[in-house]
C-alpha cells in the first residue's frame, strides 16, 4: 500500500534535483515511487535537502531538494512505499 507524500514543484536537470513539496513525512533511507507524465520509477532516497542544508528527516508542509534517478516534471506524485 503507498501513501501519496508529495508533488514534485521544480526540476533541475543539470543537477538532477527535484524539489517536492510534502504532504507527509519523510526521511533518508524510504524508498519512494514517483509517477505521472510519463514517468514511473521507485528510488530509495540517498539525500535531502533544505537550504543548502543535508537533513535527514522532513515534516509536512517543507519543500525539500530530492536527488533523483530519473528526469520527473512538475506535478509528478510521490508516493511512500511501505
Amino acid at each position: 500500500m503507498e501513501k501519496e507524500i508529495g508533488v514534485i514543484t521544480h526540476y533541475f536537470g543539470n543537477i538532477g534535483v527535484a524539489v517536492l513539496k510534502l504532504a507527509g513525512k519523510l526521511k533518508v533511507g524510504d524508498e519512494i515511487h514517483l509517477i505521472g507524465h510519463g514517468v514511473d520509477f521507485t528510488q530509495t532516497v540517498a539525500s535531502m535537502q533544505v537550504e543548502h542544508e543535508q537533513i535527514q528527516k522532513a515534516k509536512k508542509g517543507q519543500e525539500i531538494g530530492l536527488k533523483v534517478d530519473e528526469k520527473v516534471k512538475p506535478g509528478v506524485k510521490a508516493f511512500l512505499v511501505k
